[in-house]
C-alpha cells in the first residue's frame, strides 16, 4: 500500500471556511468516483499547536489530503483518468499551493 499526502493551502481569496466546505461537500464526493483510490481522508486544520523548543515553519496549510492507493503503478494509473483529471481541475478552483508527498507508513502503534 502506498500514500499520497497533500498539505493545500486555499487560494488568497476564500476563506479558510469556503475553502473547506468547497472541499468536502464537492470535491470529496468527485474523489469518490476516481478508479484505484482505495482511502481518501480529508483533515481540516481547527488550530496550530508550537513547541517553544522547535521553530515553526512559514507554510500556511488549511488542510491535509491523504490517499492511499495499491502501489505506485496504481497511482499513476489512476491518476490519468477522466475521473481523476476532473478532479484536479476542481482542486484548482480552491487550492492556491500544495506540497504533495508520496510516503510508505511505518506503524509504531497500532
Amino acid at each position: 500500500m502506498i500514500k499520497r499526502i497533500s498539505l493545500l493551502t486555499r487560494k488568497p481569496d476564500l476563506s479558510h471556511e469556503e475553502f473547506v466546505r468547497h472541499w468536502l461537500e464537492v470535491h470529496g464526493p468527485l474523489a469518490r468516483a476516481v478508479p484505484g483510490i482505495r482511502r481518501y481522508v480529508q483533515s481540516h486544520i481547527q488550530s496550530e499547536t508550537v513547541r517553544a523548543d522547535i521553530p515553526a515553519t512559514d507554510i500556511e496549510v488549511d488542510g491535509i489530503a491523504e490517499l492511499w492507493y495499491d502501489s505506485v503503478a496504481a497511482m499513476e494509473q489512476s491518476s490519468a483518468t477522466p475521473e481523476a483529471q476532473a478532479l484536479f481541475a476542481d482542486g484548482a478552483l480552491i487550492i492556491g499551493q500544495i506540497k504533495s508527498f508520496v510516503v510508505e507508513e511505518k506503524v509504531i502503534i497500532d
